[in-house]
């Protein structure tokens, strides 16, 4: 009997199966078919000739129409059309659970008279003649499945010779204008004989030329003022080129004008003043001084304008770019018109507005994490900024950070484990470099000078509370369009264990690598970093950071060269000695519309040798948290097999001289401004040194792989631009530790692998 039913229920499954199958079309319009997709696209050029890449993809994306149960991300046509199903065969009422099943899963058929695959085949056609293939041709056959209502389309073309430039016949020189498009499309790489004729290319050159002509004084030149005649009579089978301008073009355009009046005026964001006039190379300067603050000099110097001097365009961008980066103004606008006040009719005004934004500005960054082992706890950031401090563009920040842990259920060890940590940072900014003269000032981009002072204070319950101070000193600039330098001359950093327990002084007296990384030290330090931040078009992007610093160099060398012997003291206090690089590319790929695949890798090493026989903790590496591998807390991992036993929890014990970490994040849109994420992350930490007291933490090729930490997870993201709320949830897969399970997926609970991170912006 169990049998027969089984047998049953088999061939009932199948028979629903089969009526899916056939149903899809139950509905279609008599005489109409269902699309199924393309079959092929045959593209077949001269022997011994190439498509060229951009003339193919142009063609496939002219053909391309999704067909029913397609899923566009990964271009893949999926086998059960679901949605097809629900629109033939499922009832569709007025309102109720059943009207609501068919607005969500119905998808219309797609038809191939909707496809129009006679029209697409003409688009081809028009394809193949903007790109010099004027004997191409494009046909198409419709390919009916073993269901005759269905059926998919093949579009077979045969492109034909190219037709390439044979001569280019450029403007008579009559006159500057003239001569100017000459030699601008003289230097041209396209517009040269044996090029092969395409309308995009020569649409490019338009507005090239266009462009040129304006940052030469034809300020209101426009591309489409410049056209073509193309005869392929002449000598069949190739392209004579002759270049024109327009009969219809108005007077302004065909004249070169040079700068007039420059006037720049700046308001105040709450209006009124006192206003103040300043003269200078960069015209007058209408500024509302009182009550306002701002140093006379510093709008001028932003202006590249000068009067009587060939009008370009490139000073009006170079002027908007340099009043925007100095951060003070929150409305920038740069009109330009005629001077029909005078006799000379060659003359351009330029009228510059700026409203300065409120200086002080406050901003609140809230983020929060929870462990499935009980540990939870908040972060917060208090920032206060003044944009414009002396009255010339000087940024001064003040931020307040804080971030607070607990234990809670039956593991917590004593009482409530309250381990916090805060710190305060002020930062002084000028926007160029205060140096000696032999650091010339570029008009590239803003400079900035920085001086940073910061206090942090760690407490560890139940081991230690450790404080930190730092001063530095540091110069950004600009050096290309996508590549900034950061360079520190000076960083002194004093590092102060205030308070021990007895616990954490016999293990720093048992651990010797430990209790030299937590000694109290000055850290005099120099680095440089290096960002390439770069768009790829709209579908690629890259971020590569590299840092190198050194420490303790400097002042070892003055003590040597001094004839101090032994351990070397700064202001009575030993001071480090390390070298430490770190790298970081970041790289994202646009999948489709708001789909983004993101992927990051990093790594980074430090050795301590002379003065230090361990780098200082602080500046050790440690991976696990919301903006690292998000399946483990912070501190949490490594270094490499190594897991500090349960009573160490793992706050200073667990970081590294070595560092690897890879993310990939596949980020999607899902209504509005909430997206959604999946992401996996690997890393861990080692250290370079072998340390008796944690074994398995050095750096080995033998256990390098399975010491890597994996694990994986989703997350919600609310994008407002300006701010990002973001929420993972993380999954761990592998712990490079052995917790007592055997195989790859070694996680003693599906409970104890989860880990909760709420924080602000992306993770990388």
């Amino acid at each position: 009997m169990k049998t027969s039913n089984r047998f049953a229920i088999t061939l009932a499954c199948a028979a629903a199966l089969l009526l899916a199958s056939c149903s899809t079309t139950r509905r279609l319009p008599e005489g109409e078919q269902l699309y199924t997709g393309i079959k092929k696209v045959e593209i077949t050029p001269p022997e011994g000739t190439k498509v060229p890449s951009g003339v193919d993809d142009a063609v496939r994306t002219a053909v391309f129409v999704a067909p029913n149960n397609y899923w566009k991300l990964v271009g893949w046509h999926y086998p059960f059309p679901l949605g097809l199903w629900v629109y033939n065969n499922w009832p569709n009422p007025d309102k109720g659970l059943k009207h609501w099943i068919f607005d969500k899963l119905a998808e219309e058929p797609v038809l191939v008279s909707d496809v129009r695959p006679a029209v697409r085949a003409r688009m081809i056609d028009e394809i193949l003649d903007n790109n010099g293939y004027f004997r191409g041709s494009a046909t198409y056959t419709l390919n009916p499945a073993k269901n005759p209502r269905k059926a998919s389309v093949t579009y077979t073309v045969n492109t034909g010779p190219a037709y390439l430039l044979d001569s280019i016949m450029l403007l008579p020189d009559t006159c500057h204008l003239y001569h100017l498009v000459d030699s601008i499309a003289s230097r041209s790489s396209y517009l040269q004989r044996g090029q092969r004729y395409c309308t995009d290319s020569l649409a490019a050159e338009r507005t090239r030329i266009a462009n040129s002509l304006r940052n030469r004084g034809y300020y209101f030149f426009r591309p489409e003022y410049i056209e073509y005649l193309a005869d392929s009579v002449v000598n069949p089978g190739s392209i004579a080129l002759k270049l024109s301008v327009a009969h219809n073009v108005p007077a302004p355009a065909l004249r070169r004008y040079r700068t007039g009046n420059i006037t720049t005026r700046i308001y105040r964001n709450t209006g009124g003043g006192t206003p103040d006039t300043i003269m200078s190379r960069g015209g007058s300067a209408v500024i509302q001084m009182k009550p306002s603050r701002l140093r006379p000099q510093i709008i001028p110097e932003c202006v590249t304008f000068r009067q009587g001097r060939i009008f370009s365009l490139r000073d009006m961008n170079r002027t908007q770019t340099y009043l925007s980066r100095l951060g003070i103004f929150n409305a920038i606008s740069i009109n330009v018109i005629p001077d029909t006040t005078g006799t000379r009719h060659d003359l351009l005004d330029v009228n510059i507005d700026c409203t300065i934004d409120k200086p002080l500005e406050a901003t609140v960054e809230v983020n929060a994490s929870s462990k499935s082992n009980s540990y939870i706890g908040p972060g917060i950031s208090l920032g206060l900024t003044n944009r414009n401090l002396f009255g010339g563009g000087e940024l001064l920040s003040v931020n307040l950070t804080g971030t607070y842990e607990w234990q809670t259920g039956r593991d917590r060890k004593g009482s409530v484990f309250n381990s916090y940590e805060a710190a305060l940072t002020a930062s002084l900014s000028f926007p160029r470099l205060l140096a000696p003269g032999f650091i010339p000032r570029s008009r590239r981009s803003v400079n900035w000078t920085r001086i940073t002072l910061n206090a942090d204070l760690l407490n560890r319950p139940h081991y230690f509370k450790m404080a930190q101070l730092n001063a530095s000193f540091n110069y950004d600039w600009q050096a290309t369009r996508h590549a900034t330098s950061t360079f520190t001359p000076l960083k002194l950093t004093y590092t102060k264990l205030i308070h021990t327990t007895a616990e954490f002084d016999s293990i720093m007296d048992a651990n010797l690598a430990i209790a030299q990384s937590f000694r109290n030290q000055f850290i005099p330090q120099m680095s440089y970093t290096y960002t390439y931040d770069r768009a790829y078009g709209s579908r690629n992007t890259l971020n590569w950071t590299f840092t190198v610093s050194e420490a303790g160099n400097l002042f070892w060398s003055i003590w040597r060269a001094c004839g101090v012997k032994g351990e070397k003291k700064l202001f009575g206090m030993p001071f480090s000695q390390f070298v430490k690089a770190s790298t970081q590319l970041v790289y994202g790929r646009r999948l489709a519309g708001d789909h983004w695949l993101v992927s990051r890798a990093a790594i980074g090493a430090a050795h301590a040798y002379g003065n230090s026989a361990q780098v200082p903790y602080s500046e050790q590496f440690w991976v696990g948290g919301a903006n690292s591998i998000r399946a483990f807390t912070v501190r949490s991992i490594g270094p490499g097999s190594y897991h500090a036993p349960e009573t160490a929890n793992g706050y200073f014990d667990q970081t590294g001289t070595f560092k690897l970490e890879l993310n990939t994040e596949y980020r999607f849109p899902i209504f509005g401004p909430l997206h959604g994420a999946l992401f996996i992350d690997a890393g861990n930490v080692w250290l370079l040194r072998p340390d008796p007291q944690r074994p398995g933490g050095t750096l080995q090729a033998r256990s390098f792989l399975r010491d890597i930490a994996l694990g994986t997870g989703a997350g919600l993201r609310f994008d407002i631009s300006m701010l990002v709320i973001r929420a993972d949830l993380g999954i761990g897969i592998h712990a490079p530790w052995d917790t007592g399970r055997r195989g790859y997926y070694n996680m003693t609970s599906f409970g104890n692998s989860l880990a909760f991170h709420l924080a602000i912006g992306y993770p990388f």
